[in-house]
């Protein structure tokens, strides 16, 4: 599978930044931090997709719900060598949310 099937111009999603939280602390207490280029999910207005590393080889992405995030920071963008910028955040989700991690792998025979 190819990542450029993930890497899709950024639109505007129902996910705001915030600015860093007072107590820091107690943010990771109740969250988890997850980094990536943001997605808007391709069929549910209400999830988000995080793709973890845009440019690998063996990316993968996850799917969270948006109502389960708490707090993004943006992160320094990435540009490939065609001069495309890919937005970065980081996001924190709350602890025992359910979610999505997708792998994407050739089939083939096991040996």
């Amino acid at each position: 599978m190819s990542t450029s099937l993930l890497i899709k111009d950024t639109i505007h999603m129902e996910i705001e930044t915030f600015k860093r939280p007072k107590d820091m602390r107690r943010l990771k207490e109740g969250h988890v931090a997850f980094s990536g280029s943001p997605r808007q999910h391709w069929t549910d207005p209400s999830k988000v997709i995080l793709v973890a590393d845009p440019y690998s080889r063996n990316t993968f992405y996850y799917e969270f719900r948006i109502d389960d995030i708490a707090c993004v920071q943006e992160l320094p963008n990435l540009v490939s060598p065609e001069e495309e910028v890919i937005p970065m955040v980081r996001v924190w989700v709350k602890k025992r949310s359910l979610a999505l991690r997708c792998t994407p792998f050739i089939v083939e025979e096991t040996v």
